[in-house]
């Protein structure tokens, strides 16, 4: 007879062979949830001298009946109606141009700088983040229309791509992160409140990854050549182009802060207003919106299968013991609470090394939760420090996720340039999580005023 926690371990090594031999996240995570299920109460049985064929038919009942309710849970809950939202929000800023105008008000206003078409594109980003929360989605749309300007201006290969595959992880962090979503729904906090928790770091990361551009430009101006000064009336008038998108994001994430929506009907509002300012500018038609819909569908139904599969895998992790295990380990530990911060961030960015975002977010929230609970750690907080972290593994080599869409939109570019661009950004990050631990109010600070909880 094995342990719980042995089987729990024996668990978590079977889900990552499976993931290396490239077998979907989800798949992954229902068969290692559902089998684990069934060994985990027969060997429960079993110890308590049950015979053996009933023990293991138990096993199996308990097994499809929690695949059963789970997946009716997740597929009931109101709270993930934002996730179709969201997505279908996003794919209607993506396909109508919304990322040119944003980027176009912000090269006018910061291209003259050295750095400036660099600093404008995390700008761009950044705005563009709040219209689709996918980190992937910035990257892509951003990079299409940025890195052109920039080759044309003859900046460095590494400060280019490395500020796009950058600038498209704020997509991760700034609401409406499918990311934070997820991260609500997995460890019952409230959307609205993780939400508002990611706007102040997503704004201080923006300033900290222009600031690692000056700096990179201080160093070796060469990289970041100025561009030209548009005129005041040109200024203004691609502000003007961009205000209809920036009213978008004011309208919803000022609507949840002052308790005007809830971030489901929040989600509603700005899909249905970012569709209205899109046909208003002409930049719909039939087919786009058929692709569109088409689009959105696929990306919710993949998110809820996650979703479903997060579900089946938490309660066998729970079963098995090993997450209270774990706390009673590194809360004996004479190290502090910051000891075992840094030991979870030191894990989360190995991992990073080798997962998707998203993944390593289902993955590891049944072990990471309990642990935060058991040392009282504000789970708001814990939150944004775990989606920032995520974002680093985006552009960590060797898988890097942003790194390799970046790729495949400037194939003329070097891997290697690409990796070496990121650096700057990624201790900016770092910065970042040091920022949060010494004054977690910089989350905290706008959740704790939310109106209406």
């Amino acid at each position: 007879m094995i342990s719980l926690a042995t089987i729990g371990i024996l668990g978590l090594l079977t889900l990552f062979v499976l993931l290396a031999l490239r077998m979907p996240v989800a798949l992954s995570m229902l068969f290692v949830g559902f089998t684990g299920t069934i060994i985990a109460n027969a060997n429960k049985f079993l110890s308590i001298g049950m015979d053996s064929d009933q023990a293991w038919s138990r096993g199996w009942k308990i097994a499809y009946s929690n695949l059963a309710g789970e997946t009716f849970e997740a597929a009931s809950n109101f709270n993930l109606l934002v996730i179709p939202m969201f997505v279908l929000m996003g794919s209607i800023a993506g396909a109508s141009g919304m990322s040119r105008d944003l980027f176009t008000a912000a090269y006018r206003w910061m291209g003259h700088l050295k750095g400036g078409l660099a600093s404008a594109t995390i700008a761009a980003c950044a705005g563009f983040a709040a219209l689709s929360g996918s980190s992937l989605a910035s990257a892509v749309t951003m990079g299409r229309v940025a890195l052109p300007q920039m080759k044309r201006y003859k900046y460095a290969d590494p400060l280019a791509t490395g500020s796009v595959a950058a600038g498209g992880t704020l997509g991760f962090l700034i609401p409406p992160s499918g990311g934070m979503i997820i991260y609500a729904v997995l460890t019952e906090q409230s959307i609205g409140k993780l939400f508002m928790a990611g706007i102040i770091p997503g704004i201080v990361l923006t300033l900290l990854f222009i600031a690692a551009i000056y700096l990179v430009v201080l160093r070796k101006p060469e990289s970041g050549p100025p561009g030209e000064r548009a005129t005041s009336s040109e200024k203004w008038s691609s502000l003007l182009g961009a205000l209809p998108i920036l009213l978008v994001v004011v309208v919803t994430i000022g609507g949840m802060y002052t308790g005007f929506f809830t971030p489901v009907e929040a989600s509603s509002v700005g899909a249905f207003f970012t569709f209205v300012v899109a046909l208003i500018m002409g930049r719909l038609d039939l087919q786009k919106m058929k692709v569109i819909i088409l689009e959105s569908m696929s990306t919710t139904a993949t998110v809820f299968l996650i979703i479903i599969a997060a579900f089946v895998f938490i309660p066998f992790m729970a079963l098995t013991e090993l997450p209270a295990q774990l706390v009673t380990i590194l809360t004996s530990l004479p190290i502090g609470d910051f000891g075992v911060l840094l030991i979870i961030i030191l894990v989360y960015l190995f991992l990073g090394m080798f997962l998707e975002g998203i993944a390593m977010l289902v993955l590891t929230i049944p072990v990471v939760i309990p642990i935060a609970i058991g040392l009282d750690w504000d789970l708001i907080w814990f939150g944004i420090i775990i989606v920032i972290i995520l974002e680093m593994g985006m552009i960590s080599p060797p898988v890097g996720i942003n790194v390799f869409v970046v790729k495949s939109i400037a194939p003329d570019v070097p891997m290697g340039q690409i990796f070496r661009g990121i650096w700057p950004f990624w201790f900016a990050m770092a910065a970042m999580i040091g920022l949060l631990i010494l004054f977690p109010q910089i989350a905290l600070f706008l959740p704790d005023k939310l109106v209406g909880g």
